[in-house]
């Protein structure tokens, strides 16, 4: 194999080492052969006998009754337009599909044809089924998560390992070969590559399997980031590592990387982009006005002795009421702490920006904000809704079938019909609205908390929206234009003020300095859009 070179070893055991960009290959068995260019992908499909029940159905004249065709199928229910023309000529078939259903007329003046059960039998039928196909998955050795962002921290060399996996039974993985920034590799049967550090923008990996079955898995890819952490002692080398590939099996990269194709900051995001292992870490006691007087309006706190029992004319509280509030607000805005937490264990949306989001939007009150259309801790909206379900496929896919038939969810957001997109939005904003007239202090805690995944949901719906935008404006991909974290600022803008907003000022921004910062654009707002700078500067403090 080009570039490969065999030593003995001790025991007799033989290690392969290649030197490529800084980063060195030790696969754990060598071969010379050269990998194959491009694998032929997974080749799985065989055939199995089920028991059935057939049905005969004839189609006949309503005039006549006489018979002009026999249709037999394997399931329930009359034939389908498909059975038709399987089993009838083209001539049958276009007379079918467009005739008027027969209903108050006598049989012989209806046009067309009819269609009645002749007969039932049992049989056997083959069917052709897709069997699992073999995969790699990569991992970390001498290596551990530092946080939940997914960088890891390495005390000694960093080996990534390809691990092969052969779900068939009597079948293995053969070997494993790849490429990294175009070098080839081959190792029998698993990979250890060990790591040294890279550009800043990492280096390509595409990888796959050969299996005894003889097919191949598909050639999946990955970005890898090492960079150096001596962490002030030159002397132990240690080190930072950042994967991104859908065959990761380490804690999971920081949440939208992947959308984005962009590694976040070297050692992890800043802090208001992270999540802290501890709920006990997201606990603030910040005196918050509207929560204050929410909570004196509902009871829950006693203000009678504050001038106007300790409230605004504006709905907030006042000096008095604040102080009066003030343990009954500390409470209550860490209640959702831990909630918060492993929603980001799901989602990867950090946990700091969906508590600061949520401080930011409702002051955790989960209701209607000052009786405007917003709705719920993250404040949501129509349009928003919209946002949401449109963006975030997977999220569709499990919310819609609580609110719609299954046949109608299969079809697809934007296929559904213009009454049921609007009945799954308003669906989705009284979700999260936990006003509730005969809970305690007004608020259904339990729809509060179902409300945290939704808002994780849509911040990423508004991920994959911001990612189409720039590509839009811009010809490029998010990770050529912009860094991690201002795409997170980015993001934020199309959640509170929208995608119009944003592509406006992406636009302005990219003309005039042909590169994107948070720094560039937040000057670069219509009067329309302005407000979103403050909202952004606030969350991300």
């Amino acid at each position: 194999m080009t570039g490969l070179r065999t030593q003995k070893l001790v025991r007799g055991s033989l290690a392969l080492l290649l030197i490529i960009g800084g980063l060195a290959f030790l696969p754990a068995t060598p071969s010379r052969a050269a990998p194959s260019a491009d694998p032929p992908g997974p080749d799985r499909i065989t055939t199995i006998t089920v028991d059935v029940t057939l049905y005969t159905w004839w189609m006949a004249y309503w005039k006549n009754n006489k018979t002009v065709c026999a249709i037999e199928i394997d399931h329930d229910g009359q034939p389908t337009l498909g059975d038709v023309y399987s089993n009838c000529d083209q001539t049958v078939y276009d007379k079918w599909k467009d005739q008027k259903p027969c209903i108050n007329s006598a049989p012989s003046q209806c046009g067309g044809y009819y269609v009645y059960l002749v007969d039932t039998k049992p049989a056997k039928k083959e069917v052709t089924v897709k069997l699992p196909p073999p995969v790699v998955r990569l991992s970390l050795e001498n290596c551990d998560a530092v946080s939940r962002s997914g960088t890891n921290i390495c005390e000694t060399t960093p080996i990534l390992v390809l691990q092969g996996q052969e779900p068939l039974p009597n079948e293995h993985i053969t070997r494993i070969e790849g490429t990294m920034d175009n070098i080839p590799f081959t190792c029998d049967p698993t990979c250890k590559l060990q790591l040294a550090p890279t550009k800043p923008n990492g280096v390509n990996l595409r990888f796959w399997a050969w299996s005894s079955y003889g097919d191949s898995s598909e050639a999946f890819t990955a970005q890898v980031r090492v960079a150096s952490a001596d962490a002030g002692n030159p002397d132990r080398a240690s080190y930072y590592v950042d994967v991104l590939s859908s065959q990761w099996q380490g804690v999971k990269i920081a949440s939208c990387a992947a959308t984005w194709d962009v590694f976040p900051p070297v050692g992890g995001p800043p802090p208001w982009l992270s999540t802290p292992k501890d709920a006990s870490e997201l606990t603030s006691d910040i005196p918050y006005n509207y929560l204050s007087a929410n909570l004196i309006l509902e009871g829950a706190v006693n203000a009678g002795a504050c001038p106007d029992g300790g409230l605004l004319p504006d709905g907030g509280a006042n000096q008095c009421g604040q102080e009066a509030a003030r343990s009954a607000v500390d409470q209550w805005q860490n209640q959702f702490d831990s909630l918060i937490i492993n929603t980001a264990d799901k989602t990867s949306v950090p946990a700091q920006l969906l508590k600061n989001l949520f401080a930011r939007e409702s002051q955790f009150w989960p209701g209607v904000f000052k009786a405007s259309a917003d709705a719920g801790l993250g404040q949501l909206t129509n349009n928003g809704a919209d946002a949401t379900l449109l963006w975030n496929p997977s999220f569709f896919g499990q919310y819609c079938p609580l609110v719609l038939s299954e046949q109608a969810c299969s079809q697809g957001y934007l296929n559904l019909k213009p009454a049921d997109q609007e009945l799954l939005r308003q669906a989705l904003v009284s979700s999260v609205n936990a006003t509730c007239a005969n809970c305690p202090l007004g608020i259904d805690l339990s729809q509060a908390n179902f409300s945290v995944g939704v808002f994780a949901h849509t911040l990423l719906a508004s991920c994959e929206q911001t990612a189409q935008v720039i590509q839009n404006n811009t010809g490029q991909l998010p990770s050529a234009v912009a860094s991690y974290e201002d795409l997170w600022k980015f993001t934020l803008v199309d959640y509170n003020a929208g995608a119009g907003c944003l592509g406006l000022a992406v636009d302005a921004t990219w003309t005039a300095e042909q590169k994107l910062t948070w720094d560039a654009m937040s000057s670069r707002f219509t009067d329309v859009c302005a407000p979103a700078r403050d909202y952004v500067n606030d969350i991300s403090k």
